[in-house]
């Protein structure tokens, strides 16, 4: 029992893993769609590349949307309007003429007049109650079928015209007067009308739509069958019209017949498999090519927690509405892995995920060539993120890239513009403006798993920082240094394409050790007066190893990142204390190197192999005597050749042409340190 809790402890890092990776990968396929997949590939308009097609079960032919759509509308449009009827009102309004009549008509006026005048105002009556008086003008077309119901039965129909409206009193009122002879009492009329008048007719918008909505739900989603055996299309034949929406209907009925309670565990087995394989290719990429991220737990944790992200924000907006699949920022995860690793890295994850994706969405060839093209042009434009210019040029060239490329697919499967979705652009514009949200994203994934991004080297970089101002006050002459080693290492770092931010970040920190005991290092020795004279060269060179595991102490007090902590680590490698040894060599032949070399480990990335560079030759140039660019050109070559010699460099991934142009960059510095001109030969 004990050896397999010893077994478990031992191994608790690879037993991490592989939980992590089962658990991910079931997630994954927990959120996929449940449904199977078509085994044809077919585009409107293009040859039908497969053997002829013979259905393989009997199916409906399925109407498309366009169809239904303009079904639905006719029916929209031809259905009846349904306004109540208020019987009692034409009555109510007959009492109130006779009443008011008698009040509104002038006693002068003779009685064979009176009365023409009471039989006009009565037809009047007639006229606007024949079909109904509407409580308000609404905005229907005159043509539209109206029902007009009397206690839920049906008591007229007429179109919405014949109803009289109240805007229209007045016409109907002069154009009676004039038509009669009249005209003259047309104000006294209006008067009496516009007291007594009251709509009696009012639409039942809920009755209407009600019924409405069992019309439509009459509406047949099919159009014939297609019974088995029969020939669906054959090879090299064009898929369209007819032909296309056979094929549509064969492939959603095939999905809904392949995901049956008998086929469900296959299913679900072979989705399992695939996104395994996907998700173990990227641990293979991680172990092979990204050690220090493969060991690191946390770090991998990140990654697949972003993976699993994006497959959630996609399921979610295609389970909401497949049309806004756009919308969803993917390139977010080549910009957050590239701003915490590397683009490789950022890249290869990015590649997996939308391969991932593909299973998810519709026309998944079509997706896929969208985001994996514009994760490439992310990769490839997005550099120094921590400049906010910099994200916006390259989202705008990203909106760009996903326009073109939809534009040019468009175009393949429809062969014009005519019924272009301009409204998809605007998806992208939406994308587009949801990339920027990357910045606070990197803020807080900074917070919860304990990275470090360009944005905080940047933070890092400022030398009123209050670990870089206690520096020049104890080392003044340490933190001159490490300035004039950042500015080597920057430069050179930029040359080669490395993280010239994280390295000058590290330049900047990688001897803060030195603050413990300070005047025992050169730089900081104002007086004259050498410490070391009063110790023995073994003492003498345990203090100045010392100071790398006295940096290394300081800098997790003041929760430096373990990005910045590795050049404090690496910056002197396993080399030696070379003064010391040789004082000691003198004084006892059988001294152990051992003693008198850093305890290491070697760098193992360009940044810190462009650290070590620098700094050994920052601090050995103090030593040169009348430097000439003869000597400085020698004196870099001496010092790079000699670490080179000791195979400090073993472990990093620098390749020698890289050496040689951080060599020339040392020189041209250095060359401009001390004001020098190129010899001309006499």
């Amino acid at each position: 029992m004990k050896d397999f809790i010893n077994a478990l402890y031992r191994n608790h890092s690879l037993i991490y893993k592989i939980l992590l990776f089962i658990s991910t990968t079931f997630l994954i396929v927990y959120l996929f769609p449940k449904s199977g997949k078509f085994k044809y590939n077919f585009e409107r308009g293009k040859p039908w590349q497969s053997e002829n097609l013979y259905a393989p079960f009997g199916f409906a032919i399925k109407k498309s949307a366009d169809e239904i759509n303009a079904e639905k509308t006719e029916i929209t449009q031809q259905s009846v309007l349904y306004f109540n009827l208020s019987s009692g009102v034409k009555q109510q309004v007959v009492r109130a003429y006779s009443q008011g009549f008698t009040n509104t008509i002038p006693d002068s006026v003779s009685r064979t007049e009176r009365n023409e005048l009471f039989k006009i105002g009565q037809e009047l009556i007639e006229r606007l109650y024949r079909n109904g008086l509407l409580d308000q003008d609404y905005d229907f077309l005159p043509d539209r079928h109206v029902a007009v119901l009397e206690d839920r039965n049906e008591k007229h129909a007429v179109t919405y015209r014949e109803l009289t409206k109240q805007s229209d009193l007045r016409p109907i009122i002069q154009a009676k007067l004039e038509n009669e002879g009249y005209d003259r009492y047309f104000n006294l009329f209006v008067s009496l009308f516009f007291d007594i008048v009251e709509p009696n007719i009012t639409y039942d918008k809920s009755f209407t739509e009600k019924v409405l909505e069992n019309e439509l739900s009459k509406v047949s989603y099919t159009r014939g069958s297609v019974e088995k055996e029969t020939l669906i299309i054959s090879k090299g034949e064009v898929v369209e019209g007819d032909k296309y929406q056979k094929l549509k209907s064969l492939e959603a009925e095939y999905e809904s017949q392949v995901w049956s309670a008998s086929n469900y565990n296959w299913i679900v087995f072979a989705y399992t498999l695939l996104v395994a394989l996907a998700l173990l290719m990227l641990l293979l990429f991680l172990q092979k090519y990204r050690r220090a991220v493969f060991n690191n737990n946390t770090k991998v944790t990140f990654i697949f927690f972003n993976i699993l992200l994006m497959v959630l924000v996609t399921t979610l907006v295609v389970n909401f509405n497949a049309k806004y699949i756009y919308v969803v920022p993917i390139c977010i995860l080549p910009l957050v892995l590239k701003a915490f690793f590397d683009a490789r890295l950022g890249l290869f994850t990015h590649v997996i995920t939308v391969l991932l994706l593909g299973s998810i969405v519709s026309n998944s060839y079509e997706y896929m060539f969208l985001q994996i093209i514009a994760g490439i042009v992310t990769i490839l434009t997005v550099s120094e993120l921590y400049k906010r210019a910099n994200l916006f040029i390259s989202v705008g060239q990203i909106t760009l890239i996903y326009i073109v490329a939809y534009f040019a697919f468009f175009v393949i499967h429809e062969g014009s513009i005519e019924n272009l979705k301009w409204e998809t652009f605007g998806l992208f514009v939406l994308c587009g403006l949801a990339t920027l949200f990357v910045q606070p994203l990197i803020y807080a994934y900074e917070k919860l798993f304990g990275l470090v991004s360009d944005v905080s080297l940047l933070e890092l970089s400022d030398t009123n920082s209050k670990l870089l101002k206690e520096l020049s006050n104890k080392a003044p002459g340490t933190f001159h240094h490490s300035l004039n080693v950042a500015n080597l290492a920057e430069a050179a770092a930029n040359e080669i394409g490395a993280n010239a931010m994280l390295v000058r970040v590290g330049a900047l920190y990688h001897d803060i050790g030195k603050m413990k005991n300070p005047t025992y290092f050169t730089e900081n020795q104002a007086t004259g007066l050498n410490p070391h004279d009063e110790l023995s060269p073994k003492e003498s060179a345990e203090i100045i190893i010392a100071h790398v595991i006295n940096g290394i102490e300081i800098a997790k007090k003041y929760n430096l990142p373990d990005r910045v902590i590795d050049f404090i680590r690496t910056h002197h490698g396993t080399s030696m204390v070379y003064y010391f040894y040789a004082k000691e060599k003198e004084l006892n032949e059988a001294v152990n190197p051992a003693d008198f070399s850093y305890p290491g480990p070697k760098p193992f990335s360009k940044e810190t192999a462009i650290l070590m560079m620098c700094d050994s030759v920052e601090a050995a140039s103090k030593s040169l005597k009348e430097p000439t660019s003869t000597k400085i050109d020698g004196f870099v070559e001496n010092i790079i050749s000699k670490q080179l010699a000791e195979e400090q460099f073993l472990n990093a991934n620098i390749t020698f042409k890289e050496i040689q142009s951080i060599k020339k960059v040392l020189k041209r510095k250095l060359a401009n340190i001390y004001h020098l001109r190129i010899e001309y030969p006499e």
